[in-house]
């Protein structure tokens, strides 16, 4: 399936391809407090509709993940990294897809805050 996405303002948009079977909450302090349900899928399957330099990003911790956001309104909308396989990923922030029954997807709570 195709989702389209964006930021609250609308200047970052972007699509993602792939099925939602599950959305992961986390209690680290950066999603504890931003409140995401995060969707993982390869990197490519997530397409910038607008230029990456629309895009703010910010890294804390280990400094591996891309949190990237709109500078605008501060929206988070997928952060980037690699699998422990060196696979580039995205997680998407399903809040910010269109047409997505958040309810109806399964979430499952990762402990991040013990890492």
């Amino acid at each position: 399936m195709n989702y389209s996405g964006s930021c609250h303002c609308g200047n970052v948009k972007f699509e993602a391809e792939g099925a939602i079977d599950g959305a992961m909450a986390c209690n680290c302090s950066m999603c504890r407090r931003r409140g995401s349900l995060l969707w993982f899928l390869p990197r490519d399957a997530v397409t910038l509709q607008t230029d990456e330099s629309d895009l703010a990003t910010y890294t804390f911790n280990h400094h591996v993940i891309k949190h990237r956001f709109c500078p605008n309104c501060g929206i988070h909308v997928f952060g980037e990294g690699t699998d422990p396989k060196g696979n580039r990923m995205a997680a998407v922030n399903i809040r910010c897809l269109d047409g997505v029954d958040l309810d109806a997807v399964p979430v499952q709570h990762y402990d991040g805050r013990s890492l």
